[in-house]
């Protein structure tokens, strides 16, 4: 008598787990862990919405951008150091390189936006060394502190867009 009803509770158990499991991946869109609700599901950089915006006005509203994804269109300044190992915003210097890019709001001469720091790795920045001040770029990833209430953002994605064409002066 008892097996009659262990077996059907077997496979009735084995197909629930199966189609769990299943849901905690493909049918999985609202980014959910199925099997620990506790534990966020991290998105691919490639599937995320970014929201397009311009650097004054991330700077301008630095609190309004935390934890938000976006993509930004500039000119390239230069690479620093500026922001690395500062605790409240820990990027190791070892790993992240950062890199400034011009106001657009001067445009008679090159003036850095030093109140966006833009983190990117040092891999990722390595691709790009040959870059001059002037060359269009866009980037896109996450706002993950308004610390000393400027911007700082991790760079998901980096795109030469433009590089600026070099003149030589002949004497």
């Amino acid at each position: 008598m008892c097996k009659k009803f262990i077996l059907p509770i077997l496979i009735l158990s084995a197909g629930l787990s199966v189609s769990a499991a299943g849901a905690n991946f493909a049918g999985n869109t609202a980014g959910i862990n199925l099997e620990n609700p506790l534990i966020a599901v991290s998105t691919p950089a490639a599937t995320r919405n970014y929201i397009q915006v311009k650097p004054l006005d991330m700077v301008n509203n630095p609190s309004f951008y935390l934890n938000k994804y976006v993509k930004i269109k500039g000119k390239f300044d230069k690479f620093t150091t500026l922001g690395l190992d500062y605790k409240p915003a820990m990027k190791s210097s070892e790993d992240f390189i950062t890199f400034l890019i011009q106001r657009p709001d001067v445009t008679d001469h090159n003036v850095p936006l030093s109140e966006l720091k833009i983190f990117l790795k040092r891999a990722e920045a390595e691709k790009h060394i040959d870059l001059n001040a002037g060359d269009e770029i866009e980037f896109s990833g996450k706002v993950f502190s308004n610390a000393l209430g400027d911007v700082w953002m991790d760079v998901e994605q980096f795109k030469v867009l433009t590089v600026k064409t070099k003149t030589t002066d002949k004497k």
